[in-house]
């Protein structure tokens, strides 16, 4: 049973390739557009699904989808309805795509299968996919299952069930009340770009102090025990206009919204602070009234607001449930996925039988590349490289790079499904280095210097330097630093970042590894075993043999405002534009003082220019 899902025109568009109830392949579209995010028809990833798994479209047997589009047209009718006329505007831009493409969505998969699939195209409900997403590919055979995130059809955030090879919803919360709307709202008022800036602010909430959390509760929301919640919607403008909040939003909050790339002050860092921390608790309350609903000791949780890792660590310590799992593909990419495994489980009623870790193989279900494709692409570039036939020499040489306090960037086997660069597409280096986190930040990613990174941690020593039980292979769990490794701040030190800009903030060390110790002695843990990215993993144990260490920094192999590197050359040419020092690819390596320095900065100019669209 071959079934194909998707997930299009909205925000990150991918598909999914489900063979027999083995996820078999999984990618989004802006990998091989390298437009970020892109919602387009997701033609270059089917073919890739296909391809991996040796198939044609005609040997599919399903297509489905991973939202209705019916029940969602109803409810922008609606909205549009209640709050006419000022919707008008938002309503004449959103109708011409409507018509054009969403309302005839069997008629464009069709097309886009390039009318060779003639057999049935399914539809699943937005949160269903997600839930699906969630519970399907999770090690239990029973657990508890709540999806938040912004909006599907009707749906903002939902609690339900999973039991073997079905799930079933228990209870909703309907649009516009929305936890997902909420945090992005602030997000836009932050200065951040909705549906990618969420996690800034989450990264920019510990340099604040959460002193808006009684305004939040008195003003814009009306929060129940059970989590639920009611928006205050006179604070804010998304039901009937292009901006999340409105000029009594911004009176509540002392003045409009910040400028996009202008200064960061005190109030965004209290914002931020202040709706994490509502954040948090409003999850915890939903969790909470999850296990009273299921009485499992097990939770799946996928959606957006499952990806704020922040709130997902403070879960796993509060001890609700014995086991959280998340889906790291948790937004609409992994919708795609959650669609193709609820037709095959919850539909089909095919047999499920769930893996001791999980059946998302480290989310290694991209594309690979041989090391002859891996050739011919520094052949094409022109740039120097050293082939390196001797799989230990390749790892003694990374670790020599990283011992120096280089920034390496490292390319290796199957491209990493959702947001997350695990060990196959990341860019790494020493976190005892107290200047990495700033140099990564601003020299090789072109972002805010505020932005954390997350280190990555043999398993089997994850005790040794953070304050987590269990792994966390997919960076979704944030974890206090091990106490033993903490430095405190000393008086010279409190009196240098009381109300100081933020570069002054992160250049005070907090831990023997400072470059992932956050400003609130936190980090964002992977934990690494084997089973997944073994090069990595080698690499890891070599530095440890070498170093004493089990560390290493591991952040996403791109620039700000450019989707994670999909091919060799996407590499070479991030590699050359930024000032990376090192790239190992495959089975060759490369030296920034080797290449041409004139055309490195002819590529980070054309980078520079497009991340300042971000």
């Amino acid at each position: 049973m071959n079934i194909l899902g998707l997930s299009a025109y909205y925000h990150d568009s991918a598909a999914s390739l489900v063979v027999d109830g083995k996820i078999v392949a999984a990618a989004q579209e802006e990998r091989f557009t390298r437009i970020k995010h892109d919602s387009d028809f997701p033609r270059m990833a089917i073919d890739y699904c296909l391809e991996e798994a040796g198939i044609r479209i005609e040997d599919l047997d399903y297509v489905v989808f991973y939202e209705k589009p019916l029940l969602k047209f109803e409810r922008l009718l609606e909205t549009y309805l209640s709050f006419a006329p000022a919707g008008l505007k938002s309503f004449l831009r959103a109708m011409p795509q409507w018509l054009k493409i969403k309302l005839h969505l069997p008629r464009q998969i069709r097309r886009g299968l390039q009318g060779r699939y003639n057999k049935a195209i399914a539809f699943v409900d937005h949160h269903q996919s997600h839930a699906a997403s969630a519970f399907f590919p999770s090690p239990f055979e029973d657990a508890a299952i709540l999806t938040i995130d912004g909006v599907g059809e009707w749906d903002c955030a939902t609690i339900g069930v999973g039991d073997g090879r079905h799930i079933k919803t228990l209870q909703r919360m309907r649009f516009p009340h929305s936890l997902g709307l909420l945090y992005s709202a602030f997000t836009y008022f932050c200065g951040f770009r909705v549906n990618s800036g969420e996690y800034k602010l989450m990264g920019l909430a510990p340099y604040g102090n959460p002193r808006y959390v009684k305004i939040i509760k008195e003003k814009l929301i009306d929060l129940k025990e059970d989590g639920s919640f009611a928006l205050n919607l006179k604070y804010f403008s998304f039901c009937q206009g292009l901006r999340m909040t409105n000029p009594a939003f911004a009176a509540l909050f002392g003045g409009p919204p910040r400028q996009p790339e202008s200064r960061i002050t005190q109030r965004e860092r209290d914002l931020a602070a202040s709706i994490q921390a509502v954040t948090e608790e409003i999850v915890l309350r939903m969790a909470q009234t999850a296990k009273c609903l299921t009485g499992k000791d097990r939770l799946c949780m996928a959606g957006g607001v499952a990806l704020n890792c922040v709130a997902n660590g403070k879960l796993l310590r509060k001890g609700i449930f014995k086991e959280v799992w998340v889906q790291p593909a948790s937004g609409d990419a992994g919708g795609a996925l959650g669609a193709a495994l609820f037709l095959q489980h919850q539909l089909l009623d095919s047999e499920r039988h769930p893996e001791p870790s999980d059946s998302m193989q480290g989310t290694a279900l991209g594309p690979r590349f041989t090391s002859e494709e891996t050739q011919e692409a520094l052949n094409q570039w022109g740039v120097k490289y050293h082939a390196i036939d001797n799989e230990t020499d390749l790892l003694e040489r990374t670790v020599e790079s990283l011992q120096a306090n280089q920034v390496v960037g490292w390319f290796q086997d199957r491209m990493e499904f959702g947001p997350r660069a695990l060990g196959n597409r990341s860019i790494i280096g020493n976190p005892s280095d107290p200047e990495m986190q700033v140099k990564m930040n601003t020299h090789i990613k072109f972002r805010e210097s505020f932005r954390p990174f997350a280190p990555s941690v043999l398993l089997e020593d994850v005790r040794q330097y953070f304050d987590i039980d269990r792994p966390s292979p997919y960076m979704l769990f944030v974890a206090p630093v091990e106490k033993s490794l903490c430095l405190p701040l000393d008086t010279e030190d409190e009196s240098r970042i009381k109300d100081s800009d933020l570069n002054q903030i992160i250049s005070v060390a907090r831990s023997s590894i400072p470059s992932v110790t956050h400003v609130d002695y936190t980090a964002r843990v992977q934990t690494v075993d084997g089973t997944c990215a073994s090069r990595y993993s080698k690499l890891l144990r070599t530095w440890k043999r070498k170093t004493g260490e089990s560390v290493l920094i591991n952040t996403s192999f791109n620039v700000r405002g450019e989707p994670i590197v999909h091919t060799p050359s996407d590499a070479i040419r991030c590699f050359l534009a930024t000032d990376m020092d090192c790239l190992v690819i495959g089975d060759f390596i490369l030296h920034k003082h080797e290449q041409d320095g004139g055309r490195g900065k002819r590529l980070r100019e054309e980078l520079l220019a497009r991340s300042e669209l971000d």
